[in-house]
């Protein structure tokens, strides 16, 4: 089961006002693609606990925050810095590729 918690828009820009970056997976259960990047999403809110905040937003319980952020697609993985979104990473992509987006704005 996921450690990551989830994120919901009541509470979004509050969980954005993070001293450091922020990473949010947009995400749906009946979402192959999601599921297969969750375990990703999970190892890399472990791997930078403390440095970085990680969440799972599900698409279809907030979607007027996906309407926000213009999510198209999913899964969508969005990092913030300062409240602002610096990256947007589409579909299931390797570790690297989110770890790597994470690393440019520590």
């Amino acid at each position: 089961m996921s450690t990551v918690p989830q994120v919901q828009s009541p509470n979004f820009d509050e969980f954005l006002a993070y001293e450091g970056p922020v990473v949010v997976d947009f995400t749906a259960t009946w979402c192959g693609p999601c599921r297969m990047i969750s375990p990703l999403i999970d190892q890399l809110a472990q791997e930078y606990e403390g440095r970085a905040r990680v969440a799972k937003l599900d698409v279809d319980e907030s979607p007027d925050t996906a309407r926000k952020f213009e999510i198209k697609s999913i899964p969508a993985v969005l990092v913030f810095k300062d409240g602002a979104l610096v990256e947007r990473i589409i579909g299931a992509v390797p570790y690297e590729k989110f770890s790597s987006a994470l690393e440019r704005h520590l």
